[in-house]
């Protein structure tokens, strides 16, 4: 838990490309934020919620792939392009899917 507040608080203050999209969009950079936290705790295949929980979101893979194929200079989102890789096998098949994978590589 100590872990996951040092990255939320500081934000990866290493990288310039995290500080740029920091300073121009406060509120992309919480966001993206908050996904990487969904994304450690929540999101995966196996998940105990059912279909009908009121609770369960849909998320548009598309839209997806695209912000983070235009923000993968961002320490962020490449930590949660690899944690939905890694986690979610509907996320892998939908980027193995894709035609223009190289816009990610």
């Amino acid at each position: 838990a100590a872990g996951l507040w040092t990255v939320f608080t500081l934000g990866g203050v290493g990288s310039k490309a995290s500080l740029q999209l920091e300073q121009c969009s406060p509120l992309a950079s919480q966001s993206l934020l908050l996904l990487l936290i969904f994304s450690y705790f929540f999101i995966s295949d196996n998940t105990a919620f059912s279909s009908s929980s009121p609770h369960a979101f849909q998320i548009n893979f598309n839209s997806l792939y695209t912000a983070l194929c235009e923000q993968q200079k961002s320490d962020q989102a490449t930590l949660l392009l690899y944690m939905l890789l890694h986690q979610n096998s509907n996320v892998r098949t939908y980027v193995l899917a894709r035609t223009d994978i190289e816009n990610l590589v």
